[in-house]
């Protein structure tokens, strides 16, 4: 069983219209709500492609009820622990004539002492029978800011990697944990190292503890640095879509390589051409898979040797985004 976390999860709302008008008033046809958040999207990917996996996380309010309704319309096994406080929706409005998204995250709800001791028992419990581990987003208020690091510790004294998507000082108190693999954003990277190069910027991580890092970098696809080497993933050409959710199934494939020990460039291949799909489909935590068939051997994965450049495109429609 592969577990993710969601320690601030959402209900995640999404309009399509063919252009907004700014200023203006927006006709929506058919929104779209379901049950979301990194580690959900996550789940939902590993499910599709045939893995056992279980979500948990921190859920509350009517908002909470209906994300845990979704989970079981969808089949997956949910896990959540019940809070006082409500979870929290995100907006996700997709603009057809231009191909891109734009996303409102709301803050989430504050989570008690109790609350919080509650969750880290049935994560010791559930870690027994996780193969891996993954630990996705923000943290809502009330946990302690060193969240995922004992989050990973607790997994690390189980013997199950853990795999890590977040940023800045979340991120940085995980480090020295030892996580199996730290999946940021070329912008989230930024923000935990500073403006440094992306592979500067992976090899910082992986000096405080990470053992392996990549690192999305929107068009160019993904710069990975792991204990085999420095690797680049390149899709065949940019999609147009949805892109929320993308970095959610890189993270999938990621995962899913490293519970089957592929070597990296497969995982990445995998993981560049999941990602692409998923943005050619409607809703985060989906992915076309007519889509993804067709582009999995035309991703293009080489190894970044020292002094090699290894600078992404200008953002423009990121098909990997986390």
């Amino acid at each position: 069983m592969i577990l993710t976390v969601t320690l601030n999860a959402a209900v995640d709302v999404t309009y399509r219209l063919d252009r907004v008008a700014r200023h203006g008033s927006n006709r929506v046809t058919a929104p779209a709500e379901r049950a979301g958040g990194k580690g959900v999207n996550v789940a939902r990917v590993l499910a599709a492609l045939g893995h056992d996996t279980a979500v948990t996380g921190l859920a509350g309010g009517a908002t909470g009820e209906a994300l845990r309704a979704d989970l079981a319309t969808a089949g997956l096994r949910d896990e959540f622990v019940p809070i006082d406080g409500t979870t929290r929706r995100t907006v996700t409005v997709v603009e057809e004539e231009l191909g891109d998204a734009t996303v409102y995250l709301e803050p989430g709800p504050t989570v008690s002492g109790a609350e919080w001791s509650h969750f880290t028992a049935r994560y010791r419990r559930l870690l027994r029978s996780a193969r891996a581990v993954v630990l996705a987003g923000s943290l809502p208020a009330g946990v302690p800011p060193d969240a995922y690091g004992r989050l990973v510790a607790l997994a690390a004294q189980a013997g199950v990697p853990a795999v890590l998507d977040a940023e800045g000082a979340a991120l940085r108190a995980a480090l020295a944990a030892g996580p199996a693999l730290v999946k940021p954003n070329q912008a989230e990277l930024a923000a935990t190292t500073g403006p440094v190069d992306p592979l500067t910027g992976a090899r910082r991580l992986r000096a405080a503890g990470a053992r392996a890092v990549v690192v999305s970098l929107g068009p160019g696809g993904l710069l990975a640095s792991t204990p085999d080497g420095d690797w680049r993933a390149r899709p065949p050409e940019p999609v147009r879509g949805n892109p929320t959710g993308a970095g959610d199934s890189a993270v999938a494939a990621l995962t899913a390589g490293l519970v089957a020990g592929t070597p990296w460039p497969v995982r990445l291949a995998e993981a560049v051409a999941l990602s692409a799909a998923t943005v050619l489909a409607p809703l985060a935590g989906s992915f076309d898979p007519v889509e993804h068939r067709q582009l999995l051997p035309r991703v293009r994965v080489r190894p970044v040797y020292p002094g090699s450049p290894a600078r992404p495109a200008a953002p423009q429609g990121d098909p990997c985004p986390s």
